[in-house]
């Protein structure tokens, strides 16, 4: 029997691409809001028996997470045989830490909300910072997709003797492999934040910079502070507008427009969150994570044997 992928309204053109790659049918989920502000979720396709896969970006993971949960509920009490979760973009990964007194631990309660209904979980490139990998977090098969070879390929075709800009030291490793498969230069700049929306940027002085195309690489843009002042300090170093590559377009506010505004030759990002300025997709990478949690043996097996215990 196929399998199915149930996407959220936003994501059918990504189950489009990944369904004929995974050989897996496509069964939007119905989503209707009430006024009262409570949802129904409805599945569109009989999944007895069917492995299961919920498609679902988590870029405002307050407003899904019930609608997730009923969805997958509803799934397991109609016979599904398996339901995992491809989630490309990843929420509430940044709270790995109480760094205050009295601070939830967002991430690993996150992590134990999406085990607790889902047998495996896909995504893309989620922003760890101290838990070294998925498995340190998840007691499900975790599978992480690494976006580095696509976004090379695309600065490759798409822009002019490039040279890459890590945002800061925590990027320097991964904007280093990016610009080795791309085969041209990247800096590191140097950033300082003192607040959600208060950041400073210095840039090196460097003869690469104002002679080729900058090319600003973030895994994520949220209030767009980091990428705002890190052009504006380009143009006060006389180089050209640069190009704005993002892995997750979380774009809060008016950030989208503010980065343009400040002077951004042109912004892209994948499509692990539904956004005008997506233009490198994600499909090919998704469906081979997909195909390995299948084939590693997870699916189907009984939940109490699939979970085991965590570390």
């Amino acid at each position: 029997m196929r399998p199915v992928i149930v996407p959220f309204p936003e994501m059918l053109p990504l189950a489009e691409q990944l369904a004929p790659l995974i050989g897996a049918d496509v069964a939007p989920i119905d989503w209707h809001h009430f006024p009262d502000g409570e949802s129904l979720v409805t599945l569109t396709s009989d999944v007895s028996g069917r492995e299961v896969a919920l498609l679902c970006t988590l870029r405002d993971p307050d407003r899904y997470a019930l609608p997730l949960r009923f969805a997958a509920a509803t799934a397991r009490e109609l016979g599904a045989a398996s339901i995992g979760l491809i989630a490309p973009y990843l929420g509430y990964m940044r709270q790995d830490h109480r760094f205050a007194p009295g601070q939830a631990i967002s991430a690993q309660l996150f992590a134990g909300f999406i085990e607790s209904s889902f047998d495996w979980l896909v995504t893309a490139d989620p922003h760890l910072h101290r838990v070294p990998s998925l498995d340190r977090l998840f007691a499900i098969p975790a599978r992480r997709v690494v976006t580095a070879p696509l976004l090379a390929e695309w600065i490759t075709a798409q822009v002019a003797d490039p040279v890459l800009l890590g945002p800061d030291s925590e990027s320097q490793q991964w904007v280093a492999e990016v610009a080795e498969l791309a085969n041209c230069p990247y800096e590191v700049l140097h950033k300082h934040r003192s607040g959600d929306r208060s950041v400073e940027i210095s840039v090196p002085d460097s003869p690469a910079l104002r002679e080729g195309t900058p090319v600003i690489l973030d895994d994520i843009a949220s209030s767009g502070r980091t990428m705002v002042r890190a052009i504006e300090r380009l143009n006060e170093a006389g180089a050209n507008p640069p190009v704005c590559v993002v892995i997750h377009a979380v774009f809060a506010g008016e950030s989208y427009s503010d980065i343009l505004e400040a002077g951004a030759k042109l912004i892209v990002t994948t499509d692990s969150i539904p956004h005008k300025s997506n233009g490198v997709g994600l499909a090919p990478l998704l469906a081979p994570a997909v195909q390995s949690v299948y084939s590693a043996g997870s699916i189907g097996m009984p939940r109490d044997m699939l979970f085991g215990t965590k570390e």
